[in-house]
């Protein structure tokens, strides 16, 4: 009869441990990630310290919705998150505080809140795609976005389209603090 060798404890735990951090690592770099929202640019919708689950892999196997939250590389060697607002080919137009895409009106309900806490002015102030980036449309492969807090947010008005190929991730869910938990519009 064949005696059993007796399993080394310490080497099961290590080969356990080994495993669950590769996992994790795949999980993280291939198909989620945190973020920390930082700044002020997506409020009321998301505040600064929020920390939200980056869905890396919708956009390898999908497009980017109108309206999608992303979160893309900007210029600045920095990750910015904002709204999708124009997909290649759009016109965008704001005049008089309404999104028009395509000449069409759009609601935007998540503004709501905010519009009406600044009632006196104008949310978003007039503009066209053509008076921001000497073009008509969003270019092919491009996106147009904004943040929520159109009054203090660095977003395609100032930087430009955003390349599709640099968006990391769309986002909806916020993990922490505890009293946001949940999914946002």
């Amino acid at each position: 009869m064949k005696e059993k060798k007796p399993k080394n404890e310490s080497w099961e735990w290590i080969k356990a441990l080994l495993i669950a951090f590769g996992l994790a690592a795949l999980i993280r770099v291939f198909l989620f990630t945190p973020i920390v929202v930082d700044g002020i640019s997506m409020m009321p919708t998301l505040e600064d310290g929020d920390r939200m689950i980056v869905n890396k892999i919708g956009y390898t196997i999908g497009k980017p919705d109108r309206f999608d939250i992303v979160v893309f590389h900007a210029p600045e060697q920095k990750d910015y998150i904002k709204r999708i607002i124009g997909l290649p080919g759009d016109t965008v137009e704001y005049r008089d505080d309404i999104l028009y895409i395509n000449g069409e009106p759009l609601e935007e309900p998540y503004l709501n809140q905010y519009k009406e806490s600044v009632a006196d002015s104008p949310l978003t102030e007039d503009f066209t795609l053509e008076g921001k980036l000497n073009s008509e449309v969003v270019p092919k492969d491009h996106v147009f976005v904004l943040g929520d807090n159109r009054r203090k947010s660095k977003d395609s008005r100032h930087i430009g389209v955003v390349p599709i190929d640099e968006i990391i991730g769309s986002t909806k869910f916020v993990f922490w603090p505890l009293k946001d938990f949940g999914f946002v519009e």
